[in-house]
């Protein structure tokens, strides 16, 4: 399952981005600036800012509080991502064509570098510490690790042989969610770069919409089935994706 996972990580982004450019003669160069800012922003820039704050002197008090925490990252989330979106849409995207095929070309670059980076390479990463794990090797990993990250490399081996196939599938479902959401969240940001004037709030909304969806992932990981967190996540993303739609259909 976990090279199941790791096929699907990465061939579902990518494909997705051929058949646009195939069948719909969209432009790579959208694509690669949608997981260019999904890169820039949200593995670079908001991970220096959650190190400056979650270590600093209110990072116990954040990290301590569920409703905190969710508000903090749920924010930070959305802030970093939809910003980074916005300012490609307007800056680098400038030339592209007023319809709704960039926004959908852009969505498939971010939503894709997400599930390529976050699932489909961790799931590769994941198949070569088991197979070490496995071959009885744990002790030697852990020797070639420093003090200060044993506690983390031995919380990743038991998160591993803690996890069943059910979790990687939860996994891909997940992912197939943030990718609509992401193809949703760009038309609505899309949208507010092209017409402006009176539809600017459609880049707020999507900064709030991305908070309200990561921020209550945090709250109820803590409470409820992983089944049922899946369950809300879907109708979120199913919910931004339809308002995208209706959104592409004014572009």
């Amino acid at each position: 399952m976990m090279a199941f996972g790791a096929v699907f990580g990465i061939a579902v982004p990518i494909l997705l981005a051929w058949w646009l450019v195939k069948k719909y003669k969209a432009r790579v160069e959208t694509i690669l600036v949608g997981a260019g800012v999904f890169i820039v922003f949200a593995l670079v820039l908001e991970s220096m800012v959650h190190n400056i704050v979650l270590k600093g002197a209110y990072g116990a008090a954040i990290t301590g509080n569920i409703w905190y925490y969710a508000l903090y990252g749920g924010l930070a989330a959305g802030i970093f991502e939809e910003t980074g979106r916005f300012l490609a849409m307007k800056f680098l995207l400038k030339k592209e064509p007023r319809t709704a095929l960039p926004a959908v070309a852009y969505g498939v670059g971010h939503g894709g570098a997400e599930m390529l980076l976050i699932f489909g390479l961790t799931m590769i990463s994941n198949i070569v510490l088991a197979t070490m794990f496995n071959a009885g090797q744990a002790d030697t990993i852990l020797a070639t690790v420093p003090e200060e990250g044993k506690a983390q490399v031995e919380a990743q081996f038991a998160q591993l042989q803690a996890a069943g196939a059910g979790s990687i599938l939860l996994g891909m479902w997940e992912r197939i969610s943030a990718l609509i959401l992401q193809l949703g969240l760009s038309v609505m940001v899309w949208t507010a770069v092209c017409k402006g004037g009176k539809w600017l709030w459609l880049f707020p909304a999507a900064i709030l919409l991305h908070f309200v969806v990561d921020g209550a992932v945090v709250v109820l990981a803590k409470s409820v089935s992983m089944v049922s967190v899946e369950i809300v996540i879907t109708c979120c993303a199913v919910a931004v994706g339809a308002i995208g739609y209706m959104l592409a259909k004014k572009l």
